[in-house]
């Protein structure tokens, strides 16, 4: 069963100067379309991964599924509640309860000011619920003493805060975690302790993860299925076997062949030609078409659509035409 469904998710921003100075100007608002038509679902206790640049819509899609942000149109369902056309407070309040997010700066998502007990314990006092023994129960389940819960955030390190914040997202009982790049702010050792503690949660937990990342080494050994957003559109989808050894779109296999490999110490691989296209005036046609090398005429003139491939799904006119440059 799936938890959650996402369909024809688009975001526009208006990002236009202010009214005055356009008319003095004369100029036309600016548009920028973050996220556009994505559609993709998550089954319960499944991790669903989401990859990509810097700008290409992941942790957009990630605040409109909390609710963070409200969609310009498209639908986000959560146990079968739509929470973009659904009007009943009550049905909202209850499945929002099943959502927390784990952001990607402990430093900054933590308030300085608030003990680990009264920080943890929110998002259940908040409600009227019981916090007795809260803190304490799940900072042990996250690897702290019970004994840090008179303490504040600064006498924590980096890792340890990530820690308090997935007691936080742990305290209301969810179903479903979103997670904006948790581990990026950390340094690799300490991350591998963070991701290794969130395997262990989903499966004690019975968890559904969104996880949201541009490291492709980590969503490839936590998540059960990746989608590849490019400019805010999903442009693969694929569970890590078939996509790390025969990725269906060229802008999937130029992430991989750039990604570090420890089996490859030496190995020349050109570095990604260009750069991500203007989200204001993106290209025609299929937006990856000017950094593509497989690219023609019908790349340029049409839009692919998502379509099954090999098990998962892709939008390329040239699907399955590449070859990792990189591969042993």
């Amino acid at each position: 069963m799936n938890l959650v469904s996402i369909k024809n998710l688009t975001r526009v921003f208006d990002v236009s100067k202010p009214w005055l100075n356009r008319v003095i100007e004369r100029l036309p608002k600016r548009m920028l379309t973050a996220v556009s038509d994505v559609s993709f679902e998550i089954p319960e206790r499944t991790t669903y991964a989401l990859v990509g640049e810097s700008g290409s819509g992941k942790s957009t899609i990630g605040k409109m599924v909390v609710g963070l942000l409200r969609p310009t149109s498209g639908n986000v369902e959560i146990d079968g509640v739509d929470l973009v056309t659904e009007s009943d407070a009550a049905v909202i309040d209850r499945i929002r309860t099943d959502i927390q997010m784990i952001f990607q700066d402990p430093f900054a998502s933590l308030n300085p000011r608030w003990r680990v007990r009264d920080i943890i314990a929110e998002p259940v006092a908040a409600r009227g619920g019981n916090t007795d023994g809260l803190a304490e129960r799940l900072l042990e389940q996250v690897g702290l003493s019970a004994d840090d819960v008179n303490k504040y955030p600064h006498q924590f390190s980096g890792g340890q805060r990530q820690r308090l914040c997935v007691a936080r997202a742990l305290a209301s009982e969810p179903k479903l975690i979103v997670c904006d790049e948790p581990t990026s702010a950390l340094d690799v050792s300490v991350q591998a302790q963070v991701l290794n503690l969130m395997s262990d949660l989903k499966e004690v937990h019975g968890l559904t993860y969104l996880f949201i990342s541009h490291d492709l080494t980590v969503v490839r050994h936590m998540a059960d299925t990746i989608g590849v957003l490019y400019l805010g559109r999903l442009v693969e989808e694929a569970s890590p076997d078939a996509l790390f050894t025969t990725p269906a779109h060229p802008y999937t296999a130029m992430l991989i062949d750039a990604a570090p490999r420890l089996d490859a110490f030496g190995r020349e691989v050109e570095p990604p030609e260009g750069e991500i296209p203007d989200p204001i005036d993106p290209p025609k046609g299929c937006a990856f078409h000017p950094r593509c090398p497989l690219a023609t005429d019908i790349c340029s003139a049409e839009r692919p659509t998502l379509q099954p491939f090999n098990g998962g799904r892709v939008a390329c006119h040239h699907a399955g035409q590449v070859a990792l440059k990189g591969a042993a």
